[in-house]
C-alpha cells in the first residue's frame, strides 16, 4: 500500500503561497470523516500520482489516525498539467467502495489481424468492490474474437471475487466490424462545366467533338 505525509492546514495561506513553496493543498472527506484542509509535498504527490492514479489505496500519516484514501479529484494546471489540489475520500472500513476500473485490452484479435476492425466501445466499468480487493484494471482478452460479429460484454470480463458489476451486464465492451473498401468514384462530365486544368480549351470557331466547325 502506497503511503502518504499530511500536514494540517489552517487556511491562513493561499493555495499560491503554498505552492510557491512546493506544498500542495488538498481535502480529506468521506462518509464518517469531516471535510479536513490538509497540506502535502507538491512533489511527492505529483510521483505518487503517476502510480496510484485512481484505483489504489493510499495511506495518510500525520494528521490523526493513520486514514486509507482513495484519490477523488485532482485539479491540475490548464497548461503544464501540473496538479494543483486533491481530493482524498476516505474509505469507511468494512465497506464495499463503487469506482470506474480501467480496462486493459491483452492479446491479439484473429479477427483484427486478419484484415477487420476491432471497435472498443468502452474503456472502464464501473464496480463496487471490497477495498482489499480493488484492483488498478481489469483485463480484457480479445484473442477470442475470431470473426465478424464477435464481441465480448461487460458481464464477461473476469472480476474479482468481491466485485460486483454496476456498469450494464449486456453492455458491448469491444466488437468486431467488417473491412469495406471504398470505392472511389470518378467525377462524372457535366455539359456546360469549366475546363480541367490542363484541358485544351478550343478557339472561337474552332470544331469540337460535340460541334461542328462554323463556314
Amino acid at each position: 500500500m502506497l503511503e502518504l505525509e499530511i500536514k494540517a492546514r489552517d487556511g491562513g495561506e493561499s493555495g499560491a503561497e503554498l505552492r510557491a513553496k512546493g506544498v500542495m493543498p488538498a481535502v480529506l472527506y468521506g462518509p464518517k470523516e469531516d471535510s479536513t484542509p490538509i497540506a502535502i509535498s507538491a512533489k511527492e504527490f505529483e510521483r505518487l500520482f503517476k502510480e496510484a492514479g485512481e484505483t489504489t489505496i493510499i495511506k495518510l500519516k500525520g494528521v490523526g489516525d493513520e486514514k486509507d484514501t482513495l484519490i477523488h479529484d485532482v485539479q491540475l494546471h490548464p497548461v503544464t498539467d501540473k496538479p494543483l489540489h486533491a481530493d482524498f475520500y476516505v474509505i469507511e472500513k468494512g465497506k464495499k467502495v463503487t469506482l470506474n476500473i480501467p480496462l486493459e485490452f491483452v492479446g491479439i484479435a484473429p479477427a483484427e489481424k486478419a484484415g477487420h476492425i476491432m471497435v472498443k466501445a468502452l474503456h472502464e466499468v464501473e464496480i463496487e468492490v471490497t477495498p482489499a480487493e480493488l484492483p488498478q484494471h481489469l483485463e480484457v482478452d480479445i484473442s477470442k474474437l475470431e470473426n465478424v460479429g464477435d464481441h465480448i460484454l461487460a458481464s464477461q470480463i473476469p472480476l474479482p471475487k468481491s466485485a460486483e458489476l454496476l456498469t450494464g451486464s449486456d453492455e458491448i465492451v469491444v466488437s468486431i466490424t467488417a473491412f469495406v473498401e471504398e470505392k472511389i468514384e470518378e467525377p462524372v462530365p457535366v455539359e456546360g462545366a469549366a475546363p480541367v486544368e490542363g484541358e485544351a480549351v478550343p478557339a472561337e470557331g474552332e470544331a469540337t467533338p460535340e460541334t461542328p466547325a462554323k463556314e
